[in-house]
């Protein structure tokens, strides 16, 4: 029997359930979920799965990453609600791609883990597995895992297996719906042109659930544990001189109220040079490149190809005497002695973040 796999949450369930139901089916894995967005989200959920099936026993085959196709398919959808138009156009979509893998492996019957989702309509989910089976010769297996106290023994089940829970379906759609519903900044989204890996970002966990796996493989105990703190992020920014845009990198939990200040440099102490507004404060690169042991050649080179967030973060700490301190830090070629505008566009809000303890 194949079956399609949309995230570990559901799949680790439904694939224990199917074997305890089907004991002489040998259950094979299709990971196809081209909705999923953006692309190291889909490369998250992949890799958890990927450890579930493993800790299983169960073969897993990953579907291609074809979101051109999906993204014309629901075209003209965009503004559906969830188990709309669009999510059954969505499970069509992939439904039909599962039945002819399941076709083309000489496997007679398909289903997907759709069906444990909290958030789908079994009813839909049904019809078009039902509607392609036929079209495919196959048997859509459609068992109900939710009833009696299934979502409770799922929900605990990914618990003690410390398993990766998205907070959204998984296309781009749904989410922009979802933060704006929540009125939550949609940092999923993220991508900054310097590729630093940002706190609780899709890119961080990647990185924890990679560690994770290699600890497992060396047997070494361990526990995720969640934590709230204040993240932060960049929008945008830039800092002019003389009505020209100079290359400025500005460090973590920098925070500008009005997004836009104008000023001079109004007084130096220990290197940190104090602007006459808004307690911005500049360093110059060969400064910052003292305090952190490196040798960039210039700004823009900073700005491409930074630090760590972390270690930026223990930077900012050292040059300010308070450690929740939000004023703008910018580093500079050279700081200069003629007016200064600045425009800064970024958002501080309250997060969780996972953090993996070996023990």
């Amino acid at each position: 029997m194949l079956v399609h796999i949309c995230c570990v949450v559901d799949s680790h369930y439904f694939l224990q359930k199917l074997r305890s139901d089907y004991p002489d089916e040998k259950l094979i894995g299709f990971f196809y979920d081209p909705n999923i967005h953006p692309y190291s989200e889909y490369q998250l959920r992949l890799l958890d799965v990927k450890r579930s099936c493993g800790l299983l026993g169960i073969e897993l085959i990953e579907g291609e990453y074809d979101i051109d196709r999906w993204l014309e398919a629901v075209k003209g959808l965009e503004g559906e609600a969830e188990k709309g138009s669009r999510c059954s156009v969505c499970f069509d979509r992939r439904f039909e791609v599962s039945a002819q893998k399941a076709a083309s492996l000489k496997e007679k019957s398909f289903t997907s883990t759709l069906l444990t989702s909290p958030k789908k309509s079994l009813k839909q989910l049904k019809a078009s597995g039902d509607t392609l089976a036929k079209l495919y010769s196959l048997e859509f297996i459609a068992p109900d895992y939710r009833k009696a106290s299934g979502a409770q023994e799922q929900n605990i089940m990914a618990k003690e297996s410390q398993l990766y829970r998205q907070d959204y379906c998984g296309c781009i759609y749904g989410l922009a719906m979802q933060r704006e519903e929540q009125q939550k900044l949609a940092d999923e989204l993220f991508s900054p042109i310097s590729k630093q890996i940002q706190p609780e970002s899709i890119e961080c966990r990647i990185n924890i659930y990679e560690q994770r796996m290699k600890l497992e493989k060396e047997c070494i105990p361990y526990k995720i544990i969640k934590e709230r703190f204040l993240n932060w992020r960049l929008i945008s920014g830039w800092v002019k001189i003389r009505k020209e845009i100079i290359p400025a990198h500005f460090l973590p939990y920098s925070t500008l109220k009005k997004e836009y200040s104008r000023g001079r440099i109004e007084y130096t102490i220990n290197n940190l040079h104090h602007m006459s507004r808004d307690e911005i404060k500049f360093i110059s690169l060969d400064y910052y490149n003292k305090l952190t042991n490196n040798t960039y050649k210039n700004t823009r080179d900073l700005i491409f190809n930074p630090p760590s967030f972390d270690k930026e973060s223990t930077l900012r700490g050292s040059l300010m005497q308070m450690p929740y301190n939000l004023s703008v830090i910018v580093v500079i070629d050279v700081i200069p002695e003629t007016k200064i505008e600045l425009f800064l566009k970024t958002e501080t809000y309250n997060d969780m973040i996972e953090k993996l303890i070996p023990l």
